[in-house]
């Protein structure tokens, strides 16, 4: 690289040129260059293993069978495999289109855990090296925006695999266009990797951002919990017992499209776990059916995810005190998580269980998300309870009130209020979706009764003076969400034992929907009477905790003005 190109991209990002000069030696660049060529290599050797060799002229007298034969297959003959057919020169008869597609399907797979899993780990670990280090509180006090630094350490700390990942693509697209897949297909594939790569890599950034607490065990934890996600969704026979939703957060979706639209998948069973997309419906839309709905599906996924990640990247990485998300922010971004997920549930007509069931799980993630997101620490809390009434200027009227106008849009204010706001819009969104459904109702505020009360345990245990608070908040509402049916399960105490008692899980939606079924409708509001006392006491509990830590601030300062 000549000099002035490197002063004009030190100009332009100043983070991104120490990356790459950080990593890009030639010991390193040698390094994944060989383990991507020899990994290539090896995958090309394997599948030439698999091509059956014939006999010699004469001696062929057992039939050979193998999934890359041309013959045809009895009917009463359950298997992958064909008979072997051989030519005039005594050679079995290839079919060269299933097999290079075999090999585009597993260097795909292969390319994609590889990027996301092995990029995840290099962008969590970096921060975390930067952050034991102290340099990462250097870097912050850049003159350049949180932006600029953050997309150089993007585009500069998984350099390396850049550098291997572009290696494979000769033989990758090689193997496509071998299988007689349609280049628009392979670009198409390419668009959503990249789309992938640019939100699961923005999601290590703020993963990274927030989790300091956790020390070394950072970059294993994000980088797992992905691996376990992307084999899921991968290497799972079927897509009747997961989300269109999640089916999509990976690439293999799109590779799945592209691999049941060529004729050569159908000489077999299935090359590879990968499920069908046909049935896939968004807002009764058959985006499922072709490759142009699939793509702009994902990529509206991706998009809408990769938005709100840099809006918390950009409030936390600069000020580690401050929340993820503005409470304006987390309306609108509630109100677009319903409508993104409703659009998958309406093709679930007739099967109402299942659907609601797996938009309970996902609005439970999203809100759990939400308190995280929302709930300011202690010092915030303490500066909020000190300042507000010299901040806000009293005003008249309940809506100008300046407490319920902290409240509800306050920076430092607890939370509890934005996620009521929250949960009352998620509410009025679904429940005209779920008001034909029996026993629907009656679970969606059994969900959002439970769900402010973690919100409130979450900003009492942040509220406690100790020196890992936001540990303490974690470890308390997922004590309050997994313990009871964990016990229930223990005592054997199923649902349609005890009804009553499982009215009370964190999740509604999978077993108290048999035991709605079984208890009487004065049972339920007793219920519901019981969560809402629970929340009151909370409620009352940080109140007094906010008024004692303003009045101790405000005694103190008449107290040093009268000395």
């Amino acid at each position: 690289m000549s000099i002035p190109m490197i002063n004009r991209l030190g100009d332009w990002n100043p983070q991104l040129l120490r990356e790459l000069k950080g990593r890009l030696k030639f010991r390193n660049m040698a390094l994944a260059a060989s383990l991507s060529l020899l990994g290539q290599l090896l995958l090309v050797i394997s599948f030439v293993r698999k091509l059956p060799v014939a006999p010699p002229m004469g001696e062929y007298i057992y039939p050979t069978y193998s999934p890359y034969c041309t013959g045809t297959r009895p009917k009463d003959y359950y298997s992958d495999n064909y008979p072997c057919l051989q030519d005039a020169f005594g050679n079995f008869a290839i079919n060269w289109p299933h097999w290079w597609l075999d090999v585009f399907v597993w260097l795909s797979i292969i390319g994609m855990f590889a990027l996301l899993v092995a990029g995840t780990y290099m962008l969590i670990g970096d921060q975390d090296t930067e952050e034991r280090r102290g340099t990462l509180n250097f870097i912050r006090l850049s003159p350049r925006s949180a932006a600029t630094i953050l997309l150089g350490k993007l585009l500069g700390v998984p350099v390396l695999l850049y550098l291997a990942g572009m290696l494979a693509i000769p033989l990758h697209w090689g193997a496509g266009i071998a299988a007689q897949i349609p280049p628009i297909l392979i670009v198409s594939y390419y668009g959503v990797l990249l789309a992938s790569c640019l939100c699961f890599y923005s999601a290590a950034l703020l993963f990274g951002t927030v989790s300091s607490w956790l020390g070394g065990f950072q970059p294993w934890l994000g980088s797992g919990t992905l691996l376990f996600f992307l084999w899921i969704e991968t290497l799972k026979p079927g897509d009747e017992t997961s989300s269109d939703l999640l089916n999509l957060l990976s690439p293999s979706a799109t590779l799945s499209f592209v691999h049941y639209s060529m004729p050569a998948a159908k000489k077999s069973f299935r090359s590879f776990n990968l499920y069908y997309l046909d049935r896939l419906r968004w807002f009764d839309l058959p985006v499922g059916l072709s490759v142009a709905g699939t793509v702009a599906l994902s990529l509206l996924i991706y998009g809408f995810l990769t938005y709100w990640i840099w809006q918390a990247l950009l409030r936390r990485f600069p000020n580690q005190g401050a929340t993820l998300l503005s409470k304006r922010q987390s309306y609108l971004l509630v109100a677009g998580s319903e409508i993104l997920l409703l659009g998958f549930e309406l093709q679930e007509s007739g099967n109402t269980d299942s659907g609601f069931v797996r938009l309970s799980l996902l609005n439970l993630l999203l809100f759990l998300g939400i308190i995280a997101a929302l709930t300011p620490n202690r010092q915030a809390l303490h500066d909020w309870a000190r300042y507000r009434h010299a901040n806000l200027p009293a005003r008249k009227g309940f809506w100008q009130n300046s407490l319920v106008r902290d409240l509800v849009w306050g920076e430092k204010s607890p939370a509890l209020v934005a996620v009521a706001i929250n949960l009352a819009s998620a509410t009025v969104v679904l429940v005209p979706w779920a008001l034909g459904w029996e026993y629907a109702f009656p679970s969606l505020i059994l969900a959002m009764n439970l769900t402010l009360i973690y919100a409130a345990l979450a900003q009492l245990m942040l509220f406690v003076k100790t020196q890992k608070p936001a540990v303490w908040a974690v470890v308390s509402v997922g004590a309050a969400a997994l313990l009871p049916p964990i016990i229930l399960v223990l005592l054997s105490a199923t649902p349609e034992k005890q009804p009553a008692v499982w009215l009370f899980s964190a999740f509604p939606a999978f077993w108290s929907w048999e035991a709605l079924r079984e208890v009487p409708a004065a049972t339920v509001f007793a219920v519901f009477v019981a969560q809402w006392l629970v929340l009151l006491v909370l409620s009352v509990q940080l109140t007094r905790k906010l008024r004692k830590a303003g009045e101790s601030a405000s005694k103190a300062l008449l107290a040093g003005a009268r000395q």
